[in-house]
């Protein structure tokens, strides 16, 4: 069954890899429950409480409330670049298991824990503040070449979650526009682009409004 590998939380540090300059993307693991809530439309910062969103006008608000990333995907990367990745380490906030994060459709409603309710919206797209944090030659190359980006979240039920709760899919859209597909058609494959309307009104609003989807 799917299930919260780990939670992590981040802090503002300084960063030379970034326009803006501080950083939340060390995300640690914490042990304790940590609540998730709405927090607001764009600039409204991060769904999980206590953590640390500082670039606000490209990460954070409800579409991108929550970022989650399968323990799966990072052992793989781990044997790929040939050292240890602990879990928050590529910016997640949830960290996943047994659940197929990339084949997630748009829409997709997750429950965590007893009461927070998720819902999938969009693939993260990768920056130079990843790239600069992991210190990869060419990561941004190698990360969208390789299309598992994760997935951000919105807030429908707020909750608290912690470590080892499970994960149920409780609602999956009947479209096909998953966070693979999604990623693909915003990056290697522009000319799928047209195909996310499928996905309607659970596309973020900024997509929305470039596919004039109500």
């Amino acid at each position: 069954m799917p299930f919260l590998h780990s939670v992590n939380v981040g802090t503002a540090t300084a960063t030379v890899h970034s326009d803006f300059p501080t950083t939340g993307i060390d995300k640690q693991p914490v042990a304790d429950a940590v609540w998730v809530s709405d927090p607001g439309p764009q600039l409204g910062g991060a769904g999980l409480h206590g953590d640390a969103i500082c670039d606000l006008k490209s990460h954070g608000g409800t579409d991108q409330a929550v970022y989650a990333y399968a323990r799966e995907d990072l052992d793989i990367w781990e044997a790929d670049l040939g050292r240890s990745l602990r879990s928050g380490m590529f910016g997640e906030n949830l960290t996943t298991g047994d659940l197929d994060v990339t084949g997630a459709r748009v829409g997709e409603r997750w429950l965590v824990g007893e009461t927070c309710v998720l819902e999938v919206t969009s693939p993260r797209i990768p920056c130079r503040t990843f790239a600069g944090w992991l210190v990869e030659h060419g990561w941004e190359r190698r990360f969208t070449k390789r299309g598992v980006p994760g997935a951000y979240l919105r807030v429908i039920t707020p909750g608290a979650v912690r470590a080892g709760d499970p994960i149920t899919v409780i609602a999956r859209p009947a479209h096909d526009v998953s966070i693979g597909f999604m990623f693909r058609a915003l990056t290697t494959e522009k000319r799928l682009f047209a195909e996310l309307a499928a996905a309607g009104s659970a596309l973020p609003a900024e997509l929305r409004s470039e596919l004039q989807v109500v």
